[in-house]
């Protein structure tokens, strides 16, 4: 089943993505462009995104794997805009339409680290959520990116 589920994930995909720095304050809305393709035979799928922040060009890409042997999904995240020249490991069990992976980031040294809640929505074969939640040190949770794909015919 969570293989399967990587398996309708593959493709090309164009949407939106909506961006909050802080709660309830929209910052960016733009158009993103993405990839899922197979690594290693299927084993893997990676995830390529490339869209605009603010007006500026922005990419990332994350590797997502589903880990039979902890029945949990993995992804790792790296982007030039959110993660600087970091590396955000998540993991997390699967949900109805898709999973719910939790990582932590680094704000600062000698500071509290910030939980990054990243959720995927495949609502149908064609329309695909990604959402992402900051989760702050007391585990109050405040959206900070919305991407909606559309699959297209490429």
């Amino acid at each position: 089943m969570e293989k399967e589920y990587l398996r309708q994930l593959l493709g090309s995909w164009e949407g939106s993505s909506r961006t909050w720095f802080e709660p309830g304050k929209l910052a960016d809305e733009s158009k993103v462009k993405g990839t899922i393709a197979p690594v290693l035979g299927g084993r893997f799928v990676r995830h390529v995104s490339v869209g605009t922040m603010q007006g500026r060009p922005r990419h990332g890409e994350e590797l997502i794997a589903y880990n039979s042997v902890t029945a949990v999904f993995q992804t790792s995240w790296v982007d030039d805009f959110h993660m600087g020249d970091a590396i955000l490991f998540s993991e997390r069990e699967g949900t109805e339409r898709g999973f719910s992976v939790m990582g932590k980031w680094d704000v600062a040294l000698d500071q509290p680290r910030w939980g990054w809640r990243t959720v995927f929505d495949l609502v149908d074969a064609d329309n695909l959520t990604i959402t992402a939640c900051n989760v702050s040190p007391e585990g109050e949770e405040a959206l900070a990116v919305e991407t909606k794909y559309t699959r297209t015919g490429e």
